[in-house]
């Protein structure tokens, strides 16, 4: 039999009264029971509602298995906060049910659940036991949950006079030493100094290894990190579900599209055959991609300086992105980039044409043949993706006409790695015996 998932949410639904004034909310809490009171008495009366409803989450079902990590994504009011404030008990479902095995700890607004009166280490004790420590166990942990926090004296101030960071550390000091089986964190990461997120992902990757954890955020690049899959909310339904990477991009392409005024990505057309003359030409399969269709990639390839493409990449070579390019309208002002994107799908290397190309046009009907020279970084041996594009304009403000992910795989076998993601190597160096 197997095993029962950490979360389940099964058709959940949760509404809010909105009222125009605040003499609508008196007159809806008194009117239905004046009238049911008249009906009781056989006078004819009907009850009325003074409020409309906003439907913050509609109809969502999803599991997560044990062990497993989940990122919830979507815009500000797509309900993402609302579905973690239904998983913690906070907020009561107005249809629906969920389902969350074992103790859950959840780092949600900065402070919440904080006495403001109350000094840190008296809130540190009342969190812990809300979490269900038991309180000799909470004294016993006390200690190692400060060390944690490390905000110094304000331990003995009151939780008031804490700035936002430091009432992060705290919460988050104590959510790591509960013993949680399932932990909600809803964009808490964002918030503090950089070597105390580095100290709070350090510990989220280990609690990873015996935990569930639900992550909710906007920084893309946490959560191609972090999640095995993601969850894409829109206005309260669920838009898409799956591997990370696969919603993020897709996430990702709707948005940009929006923003520039395109039409949402769909299902692209097939490309044409590849061309024959030059070796290593390859077509832009059908995948993720998005753009006004004004102008199209039909093929592509990575080649070095020789004209070869080769099948290993040592890192460091002068390389040259080709793109044949099939324009239905004219366009003017190009602009070509390319994006590579380690094997989570998070980009480590980006470059673009720029306004090298602005004296350009390219004619409908014309295919045209784009070039993209660049140096190839010094990256750790591995394979990578790289997704392309095409647009119009300029590098801050651009149309664009065509963006395909993950198009092209680049493996690079680099003997000389220092170890990093990205090398850079050096250019000068010294010795010298030191001044006395």
């Amino acid at each position: 039999m197997s095993e029962a998932p950490a979360i389940r949410v099964a058709h959940l639904s949760k509404a809010y009264a909105l009222y125009p004034t605040p003499q609508h909310r008196l007159r809806q809490l008194l009117q239905p029971p004046a009238a049911r009171l008249l009906r009781r008495l056989g006078l004819p009366a009907q009850e009325r509602r003074y409020y409309s409803e906003h439907w913050a989450l509609r109809d969502l079902s999803f599991e997560v298995p044990r062990g497993e990590t989940l990122g919830v994504i979507g815009r500000n009011g797509a309900g993402k906060s609302t579905l973690l404030q239904l998983l913690c008990g906070t907020l009561t479902p107005t249809a629906g049910e969920v389902r969350v095995s074992g103790r859950v700890a959840a780092l949600l607004e900065l402070g919440s659940g904080f006495n403001p009166e109350y000094t840190g280490r008296e809130n540190a004790l009342m969190n812990a036991a809300v979490l269900g420590l038991p309180r000799a166990e909470a004294e016993r942990r006390l200690p190692e949950i400060l060390a944690f926090a490390d905000i110094g004296a304000f331990v003995d101030q009151p939780v008031k006079a804490y700035s936002s960071g430091m009432a992060m550390r705290l919460a988050f000091a104590v959510i790591a030493h509960v013993d949680a089986d399932v932990l909600i964190v809803d964009e808490a990461l964002a918030v503090g100094d950089a070597y105390f997120q580095q100290k709070c992902l350090r510990w989220l990757r280990d609690f990873q290894a015996r935990g569930t954890v639900l992550f909710c955020g906007h920084d893309m690049g946490a959560v191609l990190g972090l999640c095995q899959r993601a969850l894409w909310l829109e206005q309260g339904r669920m838009r898409r579900l799956g591997p990370a990477k696969e919603v993020v991009e897709a996430y990702l392409a709707a948005t940009a599209a929006e923003a520039m005024g395109l039409a949402p990505p769909d299902a692209p057309a097939p490309a044409a055959a590849p061309p024959a003359e030059a070796p290593g030409w390859q077509p832009v399969a059908a995948g993720q991609e998005f753009g006004s269709g004004d102008a199209r990639i039909t093929h592509l390839r990575l080649r070095d300086a020789a004209g070869y493409s080769p099948g290993v990449w040592r890192g460091g070579e002068e390389a040259f992105l080709e793109m044949r390019i099939a324009p239905r309208r004219e366009v003017a002002f190009p602009i070509a980039g390319l994006t590579l994107k380690d094997r989570l799908g998070q980009p480590v290397f980006g470059t673009n044409t720029g306004t090298r190309l602005h004296g350009e046009r390219l004619e409908p009907g014309r295919e045209a043949l784009l070039c993209l020279g660049f140096r190839l970084p010094e990256l750790a041996s591995g394979r990578y993706v790289a997704s392309v594009a095409f647009a119009s304009g300029s590098p801050a403000q651009h149309v664009q006409h065509h963006w395909a992910d993950d198009v092209l795989e680049v493996t690079v076998a680099n003997p000389h790695h220092n170890g990093a993601l990205v090398a850079a190597p050096a250019r000068a160096a010294s010795l010298r015996p030191a001044a006395g």
